[in-house]
């Protein structure tokens, strides 16, 4: 696995990433494909795509997907799952990708990364063709996602602030955004996202991946801890959480 560098940071945890997170967000295809008409020989493109969960459900469904991602070995993993698929180096603001080349572009949990969202959609309408649809998704505001009291009680363990919305992740964010970068919004809408954890380890990993081992066991109690009120009589967890979706026309 390569090491964490300062220009390639999901590098060196895109293995546990993938293995704890990598079909998370599948409650949100259904929506985003159905409202975009993705089907047997679309031409999409799906940027962040991680270790290839998505490129792969789009292979199955016959479309012609491709795949971008800055983590090297992110687009390692996402070749060796959607074999065949065409999957570049890349980030969302500087598209390796031909004027007008697809037909629909998606970005799951991934706009949020972008250091310029006007220019990533921008750079999504010059790969789209004529009437080409993009469809985003990501996080909801944090009071919907069970998630949240994980994430501040590992603030304050920290003495940190908890954790604070993005404006992509309140109610308007994502269709606001694409309005006033001249896209026509077709449909939106928000869809729960359960997240489950095997056991006390699983929950632990899945949550504190990439942290040094003295860290993880510093911060174990703090995580199951704050999410003993999600277990499940079996010793599993289970965590409702939601994403929200927008499709839109160029």
């Amino acid at each position: 696995m390569p090491s964490t560098s300062p220009d390639d940071p999901w590098s060196s945890v895109a293995d546990d990433w993938g293995s704890y997170w990598g079909s998370f967000a599948r409650p949100v295809w259904e929506p985003l494909l159905a409202t975009a008409a993705i089907g047997p020989g679309t031409r999409v493109l799906d940027v962040g795509c991680g270790t290839g969960e998505l490129l792969e459900h789009l292979q199955e469904l016959g479309a012609r997907p491709s795949g971008v991602d800055p983590a090297s070995r992110m687009v390692e993993l996402a070749r060796a799952r959607a074999v065949g698929a065409e999957v570049r180096p890349g980030d969302f603001e500087q598209l390796p990708f031909d004027d007008g080349a697809f037909d629909a572009l998606l970005a799951v949990n991934a706009l949020q990364f972008a250091g310029d969202q006007e220019r990533a959609l921008a750079e999504a309408h010059r790969v789209l063709a004529p009437d080409g649809v993009v469809g985003l998704a990501g996080w909801a505001e944090r009071a919907r996602n069970d998630l949240d009291a994980i994430n501040v009680a590992l603030a304050t363990a920290d003495d940190e602030d908890p954790p604070e919305d993005s404006p992509l992740r309140v109610e308007g964010g994502l269709t606001d955004l694409l309005r006033s970068a001249g896209w026509e919004v077709l449909d939106d809408g928000v869809v729960p996202v359960p997240w489950t954890a095997r056991h006390d380890t699983d929950l632990v990993r899945g949550i504190l991946f990439g942290e040094d081992a003295s860290t993880i066991a510093e911060l174990a109690p703090v995580v199951v801890a704050a999410a003993a009120p999600f277990r499940r009589p079996d010793g599993g967890y289970r965590l409702v959480n939601a994403f929200r979706w927008a499709v839109a026309r160029q």
